[in-house]
C-alpha cells in the first residue's frame, strides 16, 4: 500500500486511518485518480496526496497567498458585474492559478531564473495579464469598452486589432525576495496550443544569446486546459521535440528519454 499507510509506521486505529483519510480526501481539494490503470502512478499520486502531515504555513504566508487570491477573485467579479454580457474566458473556479504563478515566479527567481516566457489558452489570460504581469487594468477595461488607442507603457503589445484574450505583453517583475524576473506572456490566436512551439523557440533563443548552456536563467512555462492538451498533435509533438538536446529547453538534470514502468 501507497501513502501515508506505505511506511514502517506505528499500528494505527480504524478511527486515526478514516480521520487521516478524510483529512486528505474530503477538504476543498479533490482528486480523481482511480481510472489511471498503471499503479506504479498510483502510487506516486497518492504518496503526494496522503502525507503523513497536512503542509502548513505559518500566518505571514496565509496572509499573502489571501491577498494574491483576493486580487485574482475580484478581478473577475467585477469583470461580470461591469461587463455582463462580455466574453472573456474568466478564471471562475480557478482562482488559485494566480497564487500559483506568483509562488512560481518568486521561488524561481530565488533559484536563479532571470526570465521566463510563458504561452497560455484564452481561459485565464486576462486575471494573468492584470495580475501576474501586469498589464496596465485601464488598458484592459478599455478594450472591453472598445477602445485600440495604445498606451506608453514599454512592453505593450499594441495595434494588433486581435480580441482582448489573445493579446500578451512583457513585464519586469519585482518578487518578494527582492530580485527582478523579466516575464513574457506571449500572444495566442484562436487555435489553442498553437503557441507552444513558439514559446519553445523562444525560450531556446534567450538561452543561446545569453549563453545560458546549463538552462538554468530561462525557462519557458506552458499552460494547458484538459481537452486541448489530450486532444491536439502539437501537445506530443512539442514534448518529443523537447528531448533532442539541440532543440531542448529543459534544465539538464531532467532526464532525456522516456522510462517505462
Amino acid at each position: 500500500m501507497s501513502g501515508f499507510l506505505s511506511e514502517n509506521r506505528p499500528v494505527q486505529t480504524l478511527r486515526a486511518i478514516l480521520s487521516r483519510l478524510e483529512q486528505a480526501y474530503c477538504g476543498t481539494i479533490g482528486y480523481e485518480y482511480m481510472h489511471i490503470a498503471d499503479r506504479d502512478k498510483c502510487n506516486w499520486l497518492r504518496d503526494k496526496i496522503e502525507t503523513p502531515t497536512p503542509r502548513q504555513y505559518n500566518s505571514e504566508r496565509r496572509v499573502v497567498i489571501y491577498d494574491r487570491l483576493t486580487w485574482s477573485t475580484q478581478f473577475e467579479n467585477f469583470l461580470a458585474s461591469k461587463w455582463t454580457t462580455a466574453k472573456r474566458f474568466g478564471l471562475e473556479g480557478a482562482e488559485s492559478l494566480i497564487p500559483g504563478m506568483k509562488e512560481m515566479f518568486d521561488r524561481s527567481a530565488d533559484l536563479g531564473v532571470e526570465n521566463i516566457v510563458i504561452g497560455m489558452p484564452h481561459r485565464g489570460r486576462l486575471n494573468v495579464l492584470g495580475n501576474v504581469v501586469r498589464k496596465p487594468l485601464r488598458q484592459i477595461f478599455s478594450e472591453f469598452s472598445g477602445g485600440t488607442r495604445p498606451v506608453d507603457e514599454v512592453g505593450l503589445y499594441t495595434g494588433t486589432g486581435d480580441v482582448k484574450y489573445h493579446l500578451g505583453t512583457s513585464y519586469d517583475r519585482p518578487t518578494r525576495g527582492g530580485k527582478h524576473l523579466h516575464l513574457s506572456l506571449l500572444a495566442n490566436p484562436s487555435h489553442l496550443e498553437a503557441v507552444d512551439p513558439v514559446v519553445m523557440g523562444k525560450t531556446r533563443a534567450k538561452q543561446y544569446y545569453t549563453k545560458d548552456e546549463n538552462r538554468t536563467k530561462n525557462m519557458g512555462i506552458l499552460i494547458h486546459g484538459d481537452g486541448s492538451f489530450a486532444g491536439q498533435g502539437v501537445v506530443c509533438k512539442n514534448i518529443m521535440l523537447s528531448f533532442p538536446s539541440f532543440f531542448s529547453t529543459r534544465h539538464p538534470s531532467i532526464p532525456t528519454k522516456f522510462t517505462s514502468s
